[in-house]
């Protein structure tokens, strides 16, 4: 069976499977129930300490965006960090760990943008025997309006500089947590970087309004007749986690910087991808409050089947697998073609491939042969868009086939030269190239 423990900074724990800082981690009964459930570690919901004092919202702290049969997409929360005594988590943190040596215990931060709060509580947090911090620069709402979270995760310089100042004020290993809530995640993470972070973990939740109540005209969730906006998370920011997640991995300047993937990871097959793209944990938190701590179980049994499968001992062995084949749109080959093509025995003949290619794309389905219903793919008026495929309600019924490359510019059958794109006479790059000159 594949071996799921990890080593990520030094920091030990049976599987990849971390509950990120949030309400699940805010107290030692959270996380106990978590590691009976058998989660690999913890970032306990964010310490602060200094500044004007943490009071949370008494009334709604989630709005949601659910999908056509009620599943849970999205959450927006506006809650902040920690309102519970600093002594007490301190306390239960130590407690914790004395009782969990084998799990991982990372302890999230975030104090006023000066150094001696940052001095003071890192050593607070040294005494607990954590296994490490993580610099809380994500938080869009509340506390970025103090000058915290994503108010200094917005400007390089101070991530720099924080993190220069923790990894002077303590031997443990110091995670900068990053907010999605930038133009480009690259510049972060390569501050974090210079300023001597041993790795980063994104994406933090997304600045977000869900809804708007259209009775009360007042954004949700509403507080006695008033709205904020919040901090966006679930299933439905994956693909954006993702994205930044490879950006990171592929620059050069932040190569080799270890990550710590969050955003949306709600099976194995999501830790999977995650792993795939170089991060070395994963962290969960909207999954576990839709479904409970057990639905680790499932992450931890999927993910040692997909790896049996595959052939891999441990997650080392696909970890960042993905990441040479992320590249840059000039440089994906137009002389690969794939044609749609449906399998008519599973074909329900519902028509929303029909319909939505007729309406919207390339009017490449027909919907009567002879005078019967019939939806099949005219092969010369499809581009291979794939929008039918995303469409169809029948999962495999339509498939994406190759077939031998076409010139994109003279739509003529050609020999491609796949092994040699980035210099092949199609490739748009090499067109720009020849024009500049």
């Amino acid at each position: 069976m594949a071996d799921l423990s990890t080593n990520f900074l030094g920091i030990k724990s049976p599987n990849p499977f971390w509950l990120a800082s949030a309400p699940p981690t805010d107290k030692q009964y959270n996380v106990e129930r978590a590691f009976e459930a058998g989660w690999g570690g913890v970032v306990w919901k964010t310490l602060g300490e200094a500044g004007p004092p943490v009071v949370n919202v008494n009334g709604p702290r989630y709005g949601a965006i659910w999908g056509a049969d009620r599943r849970l997409l999205g959450l927006n929360n506006i809650e902040l960090i920690t309102d519970r005594d600093l002594e007490i988590n301190l306390e239960e943190i130590k407690a914790t760990k004395k009782n969990w040596p084998d799990r991982a215990v990372v302890v999230s931060l975030m104090v006023p943008c000066e150094e001696e709060p940052w001095k003071k509580i890192l050593g607070r947090v040294a005494e607990t025997g954590a296994d490490g911090v993580e610099l809380n620069f994500g938080c869009p709402h509340g506390m970025s309006e103090r000058g915290m979270g994503a108010a200094v995760g917005q400007v390089p310089e101070y991530i720099q500089m924080v993190a220069e100042w923790c990894k002077q004020h303590t031997d443990m290993p110091v995670i900068v947590k990053l907010t999605p809530n930038i133009t480009d995640i690259r510049r972060p993470a390569e501050a974090a970087m210079r300023g001597g972070a041993d790795a980063v973990s994104l994406i933090n939740t997304i600045n977000s309004i869900t809804a708007v109540d259209l009775d009360s005209f007042a954004p949700e969730p509403t507080i006695d007749g008033k709205g904020s906006h919040g901090g966006y998370c679930g299933p439905a920011v994956k693909p954006i986690a993702l994205s930044m997640v490879s950006e990171i991995a592929r620059n050069p300047e932040t190569h080799g910087l270890p990550i710590s993937g969050i955003g949306g990871v709600t099976t194995w097959r999501d830790a999977a991808e995650f792993i795939a793209l170089g991060c070395g944990t994963v962290q969960v938190c909207t999954a576990a409050m839709t479904y409970g701590f057990k639905v680790v179980q499932e992450m931890i049994a999927g993910l040692e089947n997909y790896m049996d499968e595959k052939g891999f001992e441990t997650i080392e062995d696909f970890r960042g697998k993905a990441v040479p084949n992320v590249t840059d749109w000039q440089y994906l080959n137009l002389n690969y073609v794939t044609k749609a093509k449906i399998d008519q025995e599973a074909c329900i003949k519902c028509g929303r491939c029909h319909i939505a290619c007729e309406d919207t794309s390339h009017q490449a389905i027909t919907n009567m042969v002879d005078g019967k219903r019939h939806f099949e793919v005219i092969e010369e008026e499809c581009v291979g868009c794939n929008l039918c495929v995303n469409v169809c309600p029948v999962e495999g019924c339509i498939s994406m086939e190759p077939i031998s490359g076409v010139d994109p510019r003279t739509k003529k059958p050609v020999d491609p030269d796949y092994a040699n794109w980035t210099t092949h006479p199609n490739n748009p790059a090499v067109w720009a190239k020849e024009a500049a000159e």
